[in-house]
């Protein structure tokens, strides 16, 4: 089964980056958002196995449009990608329902990652 993803970050090369990483693995980027309203209406839109979610951008940020899917969908599997890797963040997003968090841009962890949370 191939799984796919919402990439929600505002960089333009981050979304490709990350693309090409998945790539590697067995997922499809099936949406991109370059902001947080973006993220929310795609997430409706076309139904992820996966998000994954910048802290910082514009509209809305990260921890906002995570407390906002969480909503729509408890079950949802959220991994925060963001340069923002302080330990107080991370708690804040793992409390909020964010399966796991990566700091960017040490992807390397990033397919292991995301298989032992689809499995």
């Amino acid at each position: 089964m191939i799984n796919k993803v919402l990439i929600a970050d505002d960089s333009t090369f981050m979304r490709q980056l990350l693309r090409r990483t998945l790539a590697k693995g067995n997922y499809q980027v099936i949406a991109e958002a370059s902001d947080g309203c973006e993220a929310i209406s795609l997430f409706k839109e076309v139904s992820p196995d996966i998000v994954l979610l910048d802290l910082t951008m514009p509209c809305k940020d990260g921890l906002s449009v995570l407390k906002e899917i969480k909503i729509l969908d408890p079950n949802a599997i959220v991994v925060i990608c963001s340069s923002m890797g302080q330990s107080k963040i991370i708690v804040e997003a793992l409390n909020y329902g964010a399966r796991d968090f990566i700091v960017k841009p040490n992807f390397n962890e990033l397919i292991p990652t995301l298989n032992n949370l689809v499995c």
